[in-house]
């Protein structure tokens, strides 16, 4: 559960930071079930219009691409992501006034093309996704691209209870969302966790 302590944490960080460009850049990561998404658009409401959330997801390769090349069962690991294409926007997104986002529907497992628009009226981009802040080539090269970075702590059990509900929110089965969570979910959990890079803020939760 994200707590006023939490945005304050944050928040408070922000006010210390001249952005490199345009717009100030904000990831927040961690692993999945972590709460990022909670926390980004908790802090969106919190820093109001001037800020608007940038998920990673919108990346996500189709299902299409992943199946010949055997990824669909590891869908949601680092090499299942446009790594490129993400990277170029974030480079337009801090610069440029205007630039058009894809998103994720969940519920189709599809990316909507130039489905949001960041606008010149935005002063605070908050990016969230498992890998913004991971130490593994090539996505250690977004590091330098952040002016802030969150990364949510959240130990491994409970991880699991809350991944298994996320399934099961879904319509799966009790032993279908146990088994997704563990052959995919906490897999990818285990190595963003591993491979996490130094931030400025670590937001621990039980």
């Amino acid at each position: 559960m994200i707590s006023e302590a939490n945005l304050r944490q944050v928040s408070d960080r922000l006010a210390q930071v001249t952005p490199k460009g345009r717009r100030l850049m904000l990831a927040v990561a961690g692993p999945p079930g972590s709460g990022k998404s909670t926390l980004a658009e908790a802090l969106v409401d919190h820093l109001g219009p001037r800020a608007v959330l940038m998920p990673m997801d919108g990346f996500h390769l189709d299902n299409r691409l992943l199946e010949p090349r055997g990824l669909l069962p590891r869908k949601g690991a680092p090499e299942t992501f446009d790594f490129d294409g993400f990277r170029a926007t974030l480079f337009r997104v801090a610069s440029e006034p205007s630039v058009f986002l894809p998103v994720f529907d969940r519920s189709r497992e599809i990316a909507i093309a130039g489905a949001q628009e960041i606008g010149p009226d935005t002063e605070i981009v908050v990016a969230e996704g498992n890998y913004l802040c991971f130490a593994e080539a090539p996505w250690d090269s977004l590091m330098p691209l952040w002016d802030a970075t969150v990364f949510l702590d959240v130990p491994e059990e409970e991880l699991e209870r809350r991944l298994v509900s996320r399934w099961l929110g879904y319509g799966f089965s009790q032993e279908a969302a146990l088994q997704k969570a563990l052959s995919n979910d906490i897999p990818n959990a285990r190595r963003v966790l591993a491979g996490q890079a130094a931030v400025d803020v670590v937001v621990r939760q039980t």
